[in-house]
């Protein structure tokens, strides 16, 4: 076993601190990996917190990993030592289920998850720390070329967006908004101009409304004063909703065209409630998605390579972890933490 130094949660109210962990020895389907960047999703927090009622402790979180390969099994022939790589929110699934088959492992019943999740036995632990030990199979290439902090965040908010910008087909002609402009919204703003749709931001105030311009977006819609929905009333074809809080579903739902399409990727604590008429009546599609299976995650990456399309990110040290929860719960970062994990050891 490889002795490992991480940054871990030893209960739902300890701040995280300092832990060693062990990874695996590299079989000859693994490769090794030191970590060098590790995004902060909002999910960390939720399970560092045992919000979700799922925790184990201790708990290494992060599965926004990008690094650098040092090791390689015997049966290893995509990844070389000194290639830059990525892992996103999981590290196995049974390879054998429709799911897996057809290239959608994140649905597969038996997914092992980077952390927080048993794979075979093991519990998993995340990118908080220094290396990592994966199959060959749940890892990404990405390009070098790129700043490797901001790449870290496509690892899960860039997948998580633009699999239903693709799959709903957002591109040339397709009128699209997005709902909220956090580490998810300011992606899906993004990706969608990077696809070629007319992109609209819907947030609440009016005090984003200069950061969505600067984003890329088209035009921007302050939601609080119902008058300013009416203007937009019936015009989209997609709308990614990726609020995680309690909002006015119905409000939304009414700039939506016949036949158009809301998709969730936010999750409010509470669920959501809406008016069934505002689908049925005009023939619309009230939709969810969850990140993306490893092939449409790599080919996440490299669409965004070519575009150049990174996060927006604050780039700390893992010192600083517990004061940028606090900061994210009070939505105090544009528009991702990201740990250089150097600062660990």
């Amino acid at each position: 076993m490889l002795a490992t130094k991480a940054y871990a949660a030893q209960s739902a109210t300890q701040p995280l601190g300092p832990f060693e962990i062990e990874r695996r020895e590299p079989g000859a389907d693994d490769v090794l990996l030191d970590i060098k960047y590790c995004g902060i999703c909002h999910s960390d927090l939720h399970q560092a917190r045992n919000e979700w009622k799922n925790s184990v402790y201790p708990m290494v979180p992060g599965h926004e990993i990008v690094g650098v390969v040092k090791q390689v099994g015997a049966n290893v022939k995509r990844f070389s030592v000194g290639d830059t790589v990525g892992i996103g929110c999981f590290v196995n699934s049974c390879r054998k289920c429709e799911s897996c088959q057809h290239g959608e492992e994140q649905y597969c019943h038996h997914t092992a998850f980077t952390y927080n999740s048993n794979d075979n036995g093991v519990i998993t632990h995340g990118g908080y720390s220094t290396q990592i030990t994966v199959d060959q199979n749940y890892l990404l290439k990405v390009a070098a070329d790129q700043p490797l902090d901001a790449v870290a965040p496509l690892l899960c908010a860039g997948i998580t967006t633009y699999k239903p910008l693709k799959f709903w087909g957002a591109g040339p002609g397709k009128k699209v908004a997005v709902v909220g402009l956090g580490g998810l919204g300011h992606m899906a703003v993004k990706i969608a101009k990077a696809m070629g749709a007319e992109v609209t931001v819907l947030s609440r105030g009016e005090q984003k409304r200069d950061a969505a311009k600067k984003l890329g977006a088209d035009d921007y819609v302050a939601t609080e004063k119902a008058e300013n929905l009416g203007k937009v009333a019936e015009k989209f074809d997609l709308v990614v909703d990726t609020v995680s809080a309690e909002h006015d579903i119905d409000a939304i739902l009414g700039t939506i065209k016949i036949g158009g399409v809301m998709v969730l990727v936010g999750v409010p604590p509470e669920g959501v409630k809406f008016n069934a008429h505002n689908i049925i009546s005009k023939r619309r599609i009230f939709a969810g998605s969850m990140i993306g299976g490893i092939a449409e995650t790599q080919e996440m990456l490299d669409f965004c390579a070519k575009h150049n399309v990174v996060a927006d990110v604050e780039t700390i040290k893992v010192q600083e972890v517990n004061e940028a929860y606090e900061r994210m719960e009070k939505g105090d970062v544009r528009y991702r933490f990201v740990i250089d994990c150097a600062s660990i050891g």
